[in-house]
């Protein structure tokens, strides 16, 4: 144990020269403050049309907006399924007197985690997980730390495990910091906000039966949950890349060429059954509890954590056996 606990110092102190997390940390601090700014400009312009700070008539008013859009002749029946299915939700909200959107910092960073789950937060994952074995081939110092009285594998699971550590940091800097910036600008009010939670589907069909009310701040920390797992995936398939690619810039490639995909074959899921088992589909974790029909209409959140979670798996499998087995010196 101590001789891997050296090793996972060793490693962590390489990622912290490397100057990865300040990078992160100044992206943050200028990407949050524009997000938050965009977002308090958003809110006051429809206050301003509306006369009206009233959560109940905004929402009303988005209810008529998008019972207009579905009147829309261009659009698909799947774009207007997944209407028909939003305004069922906000006129839940509505008709149980519940704001989704309660302003201060908690609503805030539960908004901007569920829509960076899926590619802001992984790409942040990938930036620190990429290069950690691709990087010392390409200069040589692998061969070095090989040499060394030391199972490869023990030198391959400090690395892993380093990976996972910063991986989870970067979740937790981007909850903090998501807090802090919005909180200013918002207050830090809301983390008791009630939170509806349980819908489900059924063959394009909103299911209310088992809807249930959280306080935000539980609501929240499932959001939070649900990025960490979706970093752990992503941290276990790139470290994959970066054990089986030499090059750097050729392994963040691969996994920016991933994400992007993903986002894209979403559309396709419907129509094309081997979508489905592709891991960047199912990044979007937090649909299944913030109540948005999932884009994979018989998809279920167990199915999506079982494919992730194989991908996963086999990611760190791939990694152990091809480092293990390739003559590297």
């Amino acid at each position: 144990m101590t001789e891997l606990y050296n090793l996972l110092y060793n490693e962590s102190e390489k990622i912290i020269k490397k100057k990865k997390l300040l990078v992160l940390i100044g992206i943050l601090i200028i990407l949050i403050p524009l997000f938050v700014y965009a977002s308090e400009r958003q809110y006051s312009a429809a206050v301003k049309i509306l006369g009206t700070d009233d959560w109940r008539v905004s929402l009303q008013k988005e209810i008529l907006e998008d019972q207009s859009r579905m009147q829309n002749v261009g659009r698909s029946e799947e774009w207007k399924k997944w209407l028909e299915i939003k305004i069922k939700q906000q006129q839940y909200y509505l008709d149980n007197d519940i704001n989704p959107n309660e302003p201060g910092a908690p609503t805030f960073t539960r908004t901007f985690i569920e829509n960076a789950v899926s590619l802001f937060i992984p790409l942040l994952v990938m930036v620190v997980s990429i290069d950690i074995v691709s990087s010392e081939r390409s200069d040589g110092t692998i061969k070095a730390l090989l040499t060394r009285p030391i199972n490869r594998w023990k030198i391959l699971l400090s690395k892993y495990l380093a990976v996972l550590l910063f991986s989870a940091v970067v979740v937790f800097l981007v909850c903090f910091l998501s807090i802090l910036i919005s909180g200013i600008f918002f207050s830090f009010r809301g983390w008791e906000a009630p939170i509806l939670t349980g819908f489900k589907f059924d063959n394009g069909q909103l299911i209310t039966s088992d809807v249930t009310t959280i306080p935000q701040w539980l609501y929240l920390l499932r959001v939070i949950g649900i990025a960490w797992f979706v970093s752990i995936c992503i941290s276990s398939i790139s470290f994959m890349v970066s054990v089986i690619v030499r090059n750097t810039a050729a392994a963040m490639g691969i996994m920016l060429a991933a994400l992007i995909a993903g986002s894209i074959l979403v559309g396709f899921a419907s129509t094309w059954e081997g979508a489905k088992y592709i891991f960047s589909v199912h990044l979007q974790l937090t649909d299944y509890i913030s109540g948005q029909m999932p884009m994979i209409s018989d998809v279920t959140l167990g199915y999506a954590i079982l494919i992730l979670s194989l991908w996963s798996i086999a990611a760190v499998f791939i990694s152990f056996y091809t480092f293990i087995k390739q003559d590297i010196l």
